[in-house]
């Protein structure tokens, strides 16, 4: 049986036999290596200007490398955008069917089965780098050595082995040993999360931050310099007049062995005058302060907040708002996510395994609403007594609880204690019953038709209200026999009589 040509979204075929290949890994030797260079060494403005004008050019090489080196020496740049990355990457992740149709619901189970790997929560942690570079491609390794296609894993890979058409510089190209050629279809997963409209390679928060991240690395290096020129004492070594050069020499050494570099000797009639260090204070809290202000703009620029990450906050409402704006942010990420999962993995899946298919199963990443419990139990609570109708599978699955099996010892509402009048409506239906029964006892002569009538006179002294006489009667007729069973039918017709004229009263 000859399998149907399949497209991609791009309407280009997809070729089965390549898929099973793993296109995209690191070599050795070749043009893919995993050794990357270090462009921010000496990093100064021109040359930052430089890597960023060749990355908008299409060659993105530098910057992704910048971009890599960026998060591994600001731990404040590493932490925010872990913290984000981290968000998504650990929410459950449901599937809905695309109908009720048996095939529909078994393309659902076959993904859902699939999500219960450990290694998804990393595997989406690395398809959330496209935060800081703007993209990330993950290639599908491909597993059919049951008959059947399934994802084996989704194998991130080094965005310096990517680049950009030249026409448009927003199709992905993979870098090989005879240039750049397009992605395989069906083969990769690509993600993009923009901080802002534009180019893939413009839109990554580690292009929008790198200036700010430059400053912050000059004023770091300033301050470690002043903190270690007026953090200790200078020594100064004084030698007499007539000293010969050896023994200039050996006080120098003494002195400039003690510790760093600020140490010098001079003759002792000389004096210089030293400004002491406490008096610069005003100038050390300067670095401190620009420090801290770059790392706001950075967790602004990547959580959208401040009160998360650098313990500013003007109480619970402003608390109250960064957090509603962090939540925004990952629910953002959270349907790109999903969309490019159900784009590049889920329809795939489907077709190489069933198909083309009108419709295929949704993959959604979302937390649960929050919902006021109090409220809607209080609300269905006034509402059922007027007509409102809310099924018991609906709230117990909207309270979290679980479906009663038989043999369950249920939960009821406590019997009410009896109105006065109550007392009296039950007290004219103990007379009438007795009444019945004093008239009907003189035509009774079978033993089980006697003990059934003492059985309810019995009752009738037990009960305190008419609801639980009619519960109790009707408990009788697991015990009964067929002349038994017919009698109670009387008494039940005496006791709809009864109710009827209770309720008229």
């Amino acid at each position: 049986m000859k399998l149907p040509t399949l497209f991609d979204r791009f309407k280009r075929p997809v070729k089965r036999a390549e898929l099973r290949k793993e296109q995209a890994a690191s070599q050795t030797v070749g043009v893919r290596s995993p050794i990357a260079g270090h462009p921010a060494a000496n990093i100064d403005p021109t040359r930052m200007a430089s890597i960023l004008r060749e990355a908008e050019s299409g060659q993105p090489l530098q910057f992704l490398e910048l971009a890599e080196v960026m998060e591994e020496r600001d731990p404040h740049y590493a932490a925010v955008l872990g913290t984000r990355k981290r968000s998504v990457a650990q929410i459950d992740i449901t599937v809905e069917a695309a109908s009720d149709e048996p095939h529909h619901v078994a393309h659902a189970d076959m993904v859902r089965d699939w999500l219960k790997r450990d290694e998804l929560s990393d595997e989406i942690f690395h398809m959330m780098d496209a935060v800081g570079k703007g993209f990330s491609i993950t290639e599908i390794i491909w597993d059919t050595s049951t008959g059947q296609w399934q994802p084996q894993r989704l194998e991130h890979r080094d965005p310096r082995w990517f680049t950009f058409d030249r026409i448009d510089l927003r199709t992905p190209l993979l870098r090989t040993e005879n240039g750049y050629e397009p992605l395989q279809p069906y083969k990769y997963i690509n993600t993009v999360i923009s901080a802002k409209s534009g180019l893939p390679i413009r839109g990554g928060t580690s292009r929008i931050g790198a200036w700010g991240w430059m400053f912050k690395m000059f004023t770091q290096r300033d301050w470690a310099i002043f903190t270690q020129n007026f953090g200790q004492p200078i020594r100064v070594g004084k030698y007499q007049v007539g000293a010969t050069e050896e023994d200039k020499d050996t006080l120098f050494r003494a002195v400039q062995n003690i510790a760093g570099d600020c140490a010098a000797i001079m003759p002792a009639s000389m004096d210089i005058e030293f400004i002491e260090a406490m008096k610069l204070g005003s100038s050390l809290s300067l670095y401190k302060e620009r420090s801290d202000w770059l790392d706001q703009q950075m967790s602004k620029l990547v959580l959208g907040q401040t009160t998360t990450t650098d313990a500013i906050s003007g109480g619970h409402a402003v608390s109250q708002e960064h957090r509603q704006v962090q939540e925004d942010i990952e629910r953002a990420d959270a349907k790109a996510i999903s969309l490019t999962l159900n784009r590049d993995l889920i329809k795939p899946w489907i077709d190489l395994e069933y198909g083309p298919q009108k419709l295929y199963p949704r993959l959604v990443i979302a937390r649960p609403e929050q919902q006021d419990v109090k409220l809607i139990v209080e609300s269905v609570e006034k509402l059922v007594p007027l007509g409102l109708k809310v099924s018991q599978a609906t709230m117990q699955s909207f309270l979290g609880l679980p479906d009663t099996e038989a043999g369950d010892e249920l939960l009821g509402a406590p019997m009410p204690a009896p109105t006065p009048a109550a007392q009296v409506s039950l007290q004219a239906a103990q007379t009438s019953v007795e009444a019945q029964l004093a008239k009907d006892a003189a035509d009774i002569t079978e033993a089980p038709a006697t003990a059934m009538i003492d059985t309810v006179r019995k009752l009738l002294d037990e009960v305190k209200t008419l609801e639980e006489f009619q519960a109790r009667l009707l408990e009788l007729d697991k015990t009964m026999s067929a002349a038994d069973l017919a009698e109670a039918l009387r008494l039940a017709m005496v006791w709809a009589q009864l109710t009827g004229e209770n309720e008229l009263a």
